[in-house]
C-alpha cells in the first residue's frame, strides 16, 4: 500500500496537471469502487465542476472543487492515478476517468479493486471515507514527544505496531514504521510503555526527517511518472533496512534479521536497535 511519502509525491505530480481544469464527463466503469454517494449521483453531481487543488489527508487524496464539494480518494493496495491525453490506451482495470476539458483525463485504476472514491458535497460531513478519525500528521507542529508518549506511553504493544495505528499518527505503514525505528535506533518489538523520554523525544524528530528525506527521495516528473504508469516510482534504492534481511546494516554490519511483528513482516538490526 502506498504511504506517505507516495500519497504526497503522486499529490505533487497530478494537482498541477488538473489544477483549474473543469470535469466535463465521469466514466464509472466499475460503480463498486465508488463509495458514497450512488455512481450515477457521483457523476452527474461532478459534471462540470471545476478542480480548484488537491490535499493529502494521511493516505487520501482530497480533490478540492471550486464549489466547496471534495472527491476523496484512497487507493489502498494497488490502486492509480494517472493525467492521460484523451483517447490514449488505458491501464488495466481502470474504473473510474474523470474527463476534463483540453482533452486530458484523470484515471482511476486498481488491480484489486480495493480502492475507493467517494464525493462529499460542500459542509457535508464525513461520515464515510474514514479520513475524520485519522490521528496527526507527522509534520504538524503539536507533532511532539509529549503527544506520542501521551498517546502511546501506556500502551503494551510494540513500538512498530504503534506507529502504524492512523488514528494516532497519519500516513506511516509498514514500509516508514521500519526505516524510521532504524534512524531512531529502537528495537521494532519493544512495547511502547518501554519506551523512555529520549527516546519519544528521538522518535519526534526522526519521524517527519525520515518521510521528508524520502518524500525528496521519490521526486519524479510528470513526464517520469507517465512513462513508469505511475507504480515505477518509489524510492527503494534509499531504503536501508525494509526489504534488506539477511543483508549487512548499512552502519555495523551485522546481519538485518527479519521478524513478523503484529502480523507484519519487520527489518531490523540487532546491534544497533536495542
Amino acid at each position: 500500500m502506498p504511504e506517505l511519502p507516495e500519497v504526497e509525491t503522486i499529490r505533487r505530480v497530478i494537482e498541477p496537471q488538473i489544477q483549474g481544469f473543469s470535469m466535463e464527463e465521469i466514466i464509472a466503469r466499475r460503480p463498486e469502487v465508488i463509495a458514497h454517494p450512488a455512481a450515477d449521483e457521483f457523476c452527474s453531481c461532478l459534471r462540470g465542476q471545476i478542480v480548484d487543488r488537491i490535499t493529502r489527508r494521511g493516505k487520501y487524496f482530497v480533490i478540492h472543487l471550486e464549489s466547496g464539494d471534495r472527491v476523496i480518494i484512497h487507493l489502498r493496495m494497488t490502486g492509480c492515478l494517472l493525467v492521460m491525453p484523451e483517447g490514449s490506451p488505458e491501464e488495466k482495470h481502470t474504473h473510474v476517468i474523470f474527463r476534463l476539458n483540453g482533452g486530458r483525463e484523470l484515471r482511476f485504476s486498481d488491480t484489486r479493486r480495493f480502492g475507493r472514491v467517494w464525493l462529499l458535497r460542500k459542509d457535508e460531513a464525513d461520515g464515510y471515507s474514514g479520513m475524520e478519525k485519522l490521528g496527526i500528521e507527522p509534520f504538524d507542529q503539536n507533532f511532539t514527544a509529549g503527544y506520542l508518549s501521551g498517546r502511546l506511553g501506556k500502551r503494551r504493544k510494540a513500538i512498530k505496531e504503534c506507529l502504524m495505528e492512523q488514528s494516532v499518527i497519519a500516513g506511516i505503514g509498514n514500509i516508514y514504521s521500519d526505516e524510521i525505528l532504524f534512524s531512531a535506533g529502537i528495537d521494532p518489538a519493544r512495547t511502547a510503555e518501554n519506551l523512555k523520554e529520549e527516546e519519544w523525544k528521538q522518535l519526534a524528530e526522526v519521524i517527519p526527517e525520515r518521510l521528508s528525506f524520502y518524500i525528496q527521495k521519490n521526486e519524479i516528473t510528470p513526464e517520469e511518472y507517465r512513462q513508469t504508469r505511475g507504480r515505477d516510482y518509489r524510492n527503494t534504492p534509499f531504503l536501508q533496512v525494509y526489504g534488506h534481511e539477511g543483508s549487512p546494516c548499512p552502519i555495523c554490519g551485522t546481519i538485518l534479521r527479519r521478524r513478523v511483528i503484529g502480523g507484519r513482516s519487520s527489518v531490523s538490526c540487532t546491534n544497533c536497535q536495542k
